[in-house]
């Protein structure tokens, strides 16, 4: 069973590994906090010694695209462009409505559309993104987005002024 405070050979991980930060999130693509807390989480990547992990919690009755966004970003992760795609799928978040949307941020990062589109059509990436949810639920976890910074749960809001403090209180412990 994956725990909140390791990180597996299945995760997905951006930043360096010897990070004095490392985010765990457990994320829904079409939620609103979770694209807030992406855009400040890569802002102050950028400042700060920062490694993510991420792993899918979505929320499909509140979202109906999360679970096939979460597919989406396994598909492209099958074709080594994961990270691209996440980052999309959460600056795009407004503009992507529609299945076809999906097809639509694949083409931009040149991923081979036939496959993708197959791995779509066929669910092949669903038995990853429920693995990620179901580890999710069985600890308690329903609500998006969930962070873990250096292994604390955090509680806070997911603007760039509260996670910023987190983190810089963090590196003083």
């Amino acid at each position: 069973m994956q725990r909140t405070d390791e990180i597996t050979n299945d995760d997905h991980v951006r930043g360096p590994q010897d990070a004095a930060l490392t985010v765990i999130e457990y994320g829904d693509f079409q939620c609103p906090y979770c694209a807030r807390a992406h855009a400040a989480l890569t802002e102050l990547g950028r400042e700060l010694p920062l490694r993510l992990v991420f792993r899918h919690l979505p929320l499909p009755d509140l979202h109906p695209l999360a679970e096939l966004a979460a597919e989406a970003a396994e598909a492209a992760a099958a074709q080594d462009r994961f990270w691209p795609m996440h980052d999309l799928l959460y600056e795009q978040q407004r503009s992507v409505m529609e299945p076809d949307d999906l097809a639509d941020l694949a083409a931009t990062l040149d991923l081979d559309g036939l496959r993708f589109d197959a791995d779509l059509a066929q669910h092949r990436h669903r038995p990853r993104v429920r693995r990620d949810l179901e580890a999710a639920r069985s600890q308690g976890l329903h609500q998006t987005p969930t962070l873990y910074i250096n292994g604390k749960r955090y509680q806070g809001d997911s603007d760039r002024d509260s996670l910023s403090e987190a983190l810089n209180a963090a590196l003083k412990t």
